[in-house]
């Protein structure tokens, strides 16, 4: 037994990112659904590879993919950063790119912060793009983006799994990501703002 309350709406938040988890279930924590993560599955599926060629591709295919392999509607997102000095190395390869996939966040981190110190442009945009599928079959997408800078080194603590939130300073604010508040962050960030197009959805 799942032990959730089957009088509410389901949905399964396909990740095993905790930092991604706590952000998503914070912005929706006040909707009447249950908001399951694999661990609350008795058999979770293995991450599925990301194959595609953007993040609306990569989104719908983890979305369909948790929702193929459990029968709960699905919620999965698929996110990166752009650095206009890393022209086209990072994107949808970010987790992937540099110290690689199975580096922890320091190692990751340690490694994009040294190879940015050779940078004079610091511009950045992190892109999120959340994908839904539910009754109704077709995937249903919703967009966030948040424009910034690359500190030149960390300036807060991160939540496992963004690292990069501790380095950038979004536009118009004297803080790095990970030193607002959760609710500023929810307001201005890339995942907040998409998050909020969910949710706009869900009420509905």
């Amino acid at each position: 037994m799942l032990g959730y309350n089957k009088c509410m709406r389901t949905y399964l938040l396909g990740t095993s990112n905790k930092g991604k988890i706590i952000e998503i279930k914070e912005c929706l924590a006040d909707l009447p659904i249950v908001l399951l993560t694999p661990d609350d599955l008795p058999y979770p599926p293995l991450p599925p590879h990301e194959e595609m060629d953007t993040f609306e591709e990569n989104a719908i295919q983890k979305a369909q993919y948790y929702f193929d392999s459990s029968g709960i509607f699905s919620i999965a997102d698929d996110s990166g950063i752009l650095v206009e000095a890393l022209k086209n190395e990072l994107g949808i390869h970010t987790r992937r790119w540099g110290a690689g996939p199975m580096a922890s966040d320091e190692e990751w981190i340690t490694y994009f912060l040294n190879r940015m110190k050779t940078e004079s442009n610091k511009r950045a945009r992190f892109t999120c793009v959340i994908a839904l599928i539910d009754e109704s079959g077709e995937p249903q997408i919703f967009h966030g983006h948040c424009d910034g800078i690359i500190t030149e080194s960390l300036e807060a603590a991160y939540l496992p799994g963004l690292p990069i939130s501790a380095c950038f300073k979004p536009d118009g604010f004297s803080k790095v990501f990970s030193a607002l508040s959760i609710e500023e962050k929810n307001r201005l960030s890339h995942r907040g703002k998409a998050v909020r197009e969910l949710r706009m959805h869900l009420e509905t």
